[in-house]
């Protein structure tokens, strides 16, 4: 079970990464634009890592 949801969460992190940093290197917009998606994709990122340690710590039983 643990291989699994490791598994998905690496997906997910992989898909914000290309998707969501690649917009913020190569898009042909303003720096104001290119710092909003920056930031959505810095606030992605951590709701990301906290879901994954919220998951370790309940398997864990670590608090």
């Amino acid at each position: 079970m643990k291989a699994i949801v490791y598994s998905v969460f690496i997906v997910l992190y992989a898909l914000v990464s290309f998707f969501g940093l690649g917009p913020v290197l190569y898009a042909d917009g303003s720096n104001q634009e290119r710092l909003w998606t920056f930031l959505a994709v810095l606030g992605i990122y951590a709701v990301l890592t906290a879901m994954l340690i919220l998951f370790r710590n309940k398997w864990t039983g670590r608090r």
